[in-house]
């Protein structure tokens, strides 16, 4: 579990042992196994724990000499950033790239939709790449459908959520004109299913490729770390959120620092009829659908609070300041905490497993995951 600790002006705590921590699985606590302290530019310092055995083998290399000093991946979004978005981020990032990196600092241009720079120290390669980013549309829901469900309230109605169906219900008698209640239900629940379906795809192709991403960046050496650049995505069904819990798992045995600024600002959970066309916006005043509007937009930015947190990175976010945002995400963590923990004890159940660090020291700021799934083991086949 890698863990950022910070005071209250946000001054980075270096000085912090592991008798400091304590971790809690499901309320229980846990045992910290092994105990590490990463600085910037230094190697890291292993304290090991009285009988337990050292670091394994195959832990990442440190930096050699003459090595780069950072791997840098851009990453954007393509797939969810709306076009005014992305014109903005477009623009700061060009200017971020041409004065923020290092000459040692080797980087890449991503995108989720498929744009690759490959990794390079020529930034104006870098500033081109990113002049040809496009939005994608692949799995955007564009609120032109009747009715018009996302994939938050479809997931809601999914869950049996009585409320959310029986709003469905309602638009779906409105905007397609039917009188008997019967029918409209069959509709929305059909519209449900299907925005599930869309939604939970467009999850997981997003999160298997950040863990694509997150693989190629293990195996250099030197600092590495990804800066994410989207509005975020929904990620709720048991199997996206068993993909994020393999990500920050993957992530924290590789050393890769994931940190991420979310583009929409300061933004506003009001309908917009240029987004979502005259019927959907007409649909999103009501007050039920506005109400799911504005939670959806919340939580789409709980993949990016849950990655930067459980990598050790940094999550900026309802700022309209993206250029300081983004040359603050350019700079790796000061220091970084190492606690590793045995899953041996841990019934392999398929349920989600909250976890809590806490530190004995007043007035700091804690970042760290927020949790794991217990991935349930393969059936065997009869």
């Amino acid at each position: 579990m890698p863990v950022v600790v910070r005071d209250s002006n946000g001054i980075p705590v270096g000085d912090l042992k592991q008798e400091d921590f304590q971790v809690f699985d499901k309320k229980k606590q846990q045992t910290i196994l092994g105990f590490s302290v990463e600085k910037r530019s230094e190697p890291a310092l292993s304290v090991p724990t009285p009988g337990q055995p050292a670091k394994s083998a195959n832990a990442p290399a440190l930096q050699a000499p003459g090595a780069p000093q950072r791997y840098v991946v851009f990453l954007f979004d393509d797939l969810h950033i709306a076009g005014s978005e992305l014109g903005r981020i477009q623009k700061v990032a060009q200017k971020v790239v041409a004065g923020s990196l290092a000459d040692s600092d080797i980087a890449a241009v991503v995108s989720i939709a498929g744009t690759n720079s490959g990794m390079t120290r020529d930034k104006a390669k870098l500033q081109d790449t990113i002049s040809k980013l496009r939005v994608h549309e692949l799995y955007r829901h564009v609120g032109r459908e009747c009715p018009n469900l996302d994939f938050y309230q479809a997931n809601l109605i999914e869950m049996h959520d009585s409320i959310a169906f029986d709003s469905a219900v309602e638009e779906t008698m409105t905007c397609a004109h039917l009188e008997q209640r019967d029918a409209a239900e069959h509709i929305a629940s059909a519209a449900a299913e299907r925005a599930v379906a869309i939604g939970d795809q467009d999850a997981r192709v997003s999160l298997g490729f950040f863990r694509d991403i997150v693989k190629r960046l293990g195996g250099i050496e030197g600092q590495r770390m990804i800066i994410l650049m989207s509005p975020g995505f929904l990620t709720m069904t048991p199997d996206a959120m068993l993909d994020k819990s393999e990500i920050l798992d993957l992530a924290a045995r590789l050393n890769v620092t994931v940190s991420a600024l979310d583009v929409r600002g300061l933004y506003t959970t009001e309908p917009d009829a240029s987004e979502h066309g005259a019927t959907g916006a007409l649909a999103l005043a009501s007050g039920s659908a506005a109400q799911y509007r504005r939670d959806s937009m919340l939580l789409a930015e709980d993949v990016m609070a849950e990655l930067a947190d459980g990598t050790g990175g940094v999550f900026i976010h309802n700022s309209n300041d993206l250029e300081r945002g983004l040359q603050k995400l350019t700079a790796p963590p000061e220091c970084v905490y190492i606690l590793e923990l045995s899953l041996a004890n841990v019934k392999m159940d398929g349920s989600y497993h909250p976890l809590k660090v806490k530190v004995n020291r007043d007035h700091i700021h804690l970042q760290a995951r927020r949790g794991y799934f217990a991935a349930s083991p393969p059936k065997k086949k009869k």
